[in-house]
C-alpha cells in the first residue's frame, strides 16, 4: 500500500510540476529566436534548386529577391512566436516547411519537389484530387519569376522553418503552372 501511495504522489508531484513549469513559461515575454538566416536559407543554391526544377519542365529561371526575402523572413519570426503551421495570406505564393537537423532552403525546396509525381499535367490535377502537388506547381509555376526565403530556428532551436515567397504568385483554380 506504500508503494501504491508513493507512486500515486510522485504522479501528482509530476503532473502539478508540469502544469506550473507551463504556465510560468505561457506568460514569459516571446523574443524572436536568434537564427543565421542566411545560411539556413542559402539563398544561392536554393534558387539554384528552383531553378533545375523549373528547367526540366521549361519554364525560365526566378530571380532572388531581396523584398521576397525580407517578406519571408518576417513572417518566419511570426511563426517562431507559436510554432503552428500556416499560410500568411499575403500578396505571394508562399511554401512552408519545418523540419528538425539539416532543414535548410535546399533540403525543403527538394522536399517540396517530391510532390511532383503527384501532379497530372495531362488533366491538371493533384493525383486524381487525392494527393498534393501545390508546393511543387508554386515551384514550377511559369509566371512566378521571383523568390525569397527566409528562416527561423522554432521553440529553442527544437527544429528549424523554411518560408519561401513567390511573386508573381502562382496556384491558379484551372490555369496549369506550365
Amino acid at each position: 500500500m506504500k508503494k501504491l501511495s508513493f507512486i500515486a504522489y510522485s504522479f501528482t508531484f509530476v503532473t502539478l510540476s508540469s502544469i506550473l513549469t507551463t504556465q510560468a513559461f505561457r506568460h514569459s515575454p516571446v523574443q524572436p529566436p536568434k537564427a543565421n538566416a542566411n545560411a539556413d536559407v542559402n539563398p544561392k543554391e536554393t534558387l539554384a534548386v528552383h531553378n533545375k526544377a523549373r528547367a526540366l519542365v521549361g519554364v525560365g529561371p526566378m530571380v532572388w529577391n531581396e523584398t521576397l526575402a525580407t517578406y519571408a523572413q518576417s513572417y518566419a519570426y511570426e511563426r517562431a512566436r507559436d510554432c503552428v503551421m500556416k499560410h500568411s495570406s499575403g500578396p505571394y505564393g508562399e511554401n512552408l516547411a519545418a523540419g528538425w537537423g539539416m532543414m535548410n532552403g535546399p533540403v525543403a525546396t527538394k522536399y517540396w519537389m517530391t510532390e511532383k509525381d503527384n501532379y497530372e499535367y495531362a488533366n491538371n490535377t493533384c493525383d486524381g484530387g487525392e494527393g498534393v502537388c501545390g508546393h511543387y506547381t508554386q515551384i514550377v509555376w511559369r509566371d512566378s519569376v521571383r523568390l525569397g526565403c527566409g528562416s527561423v530556428r522554432c521553440k529553442n532551436d527544437e527544429y528549424i522553418w523554411v518560408i519561401c515567397s513567390y511573386d508573381p504568385p502562382g496556384n491558379y483554380i484551372g490555369q496549369r503552372p506550365y
